[in-house]
């Protein structure tokens, strides 16, 4: 019996775009996509950010050093966290098991930017009961710190969670810790991992439409 629900963010409940990230904070610093990419993520500043090694301040100080110029603190927090869009049908989703009284976890691999970014222009967050964010965890999947902080907040038997995330690797690394799990292949599909596990949904809004 499935009583708590384990969520992915990005690319499950929220698309997102990194092309997008690089692009912006490009046109502030007047680098290349492919730079920005090389100075942010491929030098793993990203993920240091991600883990809670670095504040919003220290990563606008470190990559203001490494783009040797100024950059308005503000305009780069905008640039580097406008990049998000709702998935609308993973939204009902959540409302579904919500009136169905199941506990909703949300884990992400997240920093403090995108995180501060997505509460004040989103409400995808309000349904949870719990947030566990890679930067206040000071962990991010698949080390084992933050599935064991998971474990903690889900308040059940592990067995008893269902958790989806768009990353192969970090739901192999899930069900380690005896979590049942599936990679996320959009809300339907979703639903169906749900279904055959014994979670009574309704059927989908755009389902009842297309057949009426």
């Amino acid at each position: 019996m499935i009583r708590t629900m384990l969520f992915d963010l990005g690319n499950v409940l929220l698309y997102f775009s990194h092309e997008r990230m690089c692009e912006q904070i490009g046109s502030l610093c007047d680098r290349s996509a492919d730079e920005v990419r090389a100075l942010v993520f491929d030098s793993g500043l990203q993920l240091r950010f991600e883990r809670g090694e670095l504040t919003p301040e220290e990563f606008h100080q470190t990559l203001e050093e490494s783009v040797g110029q100024s950059l308005d603190i503000d305009a780069l927090r905008i640039a580097g966290s406008d990049i998000f869009e709702v998935n609308s049908s993973a939204v009902e989703l959540l409302g579904d098991l919500k009136s169905l009284n199941l506990r909703l976890v949300l884990l992400s691999n997240i920093c403090a930017s995108h995180f501060e970014f997505v509460v004040e222009n989103f409400a995808i967050l309000e349904p949870f009961d719990e947030v566990l964010a890679s930067f206040q965890v000071g962990a991010v999947k698949p080390e084992s710190a933050i599935f064991e902080a998971a474990l903690r907040a889900i308040q059940c038997d592990p067995q008893e969670c269902f958790y989806t995330d768009d990353i192969a690797e970090y739901v192999q690394a899930s069900r380690g810790f005896g979590l049942q799990a599936e990679v996320f292949q959009g809300t339907e599909a979703l639903r169906a991992h749900l279904v055959a596990r014994g979670v009574p949904l309704p059927t989908p809004q755009s389902i009842r439409e297309t057949s009426d």
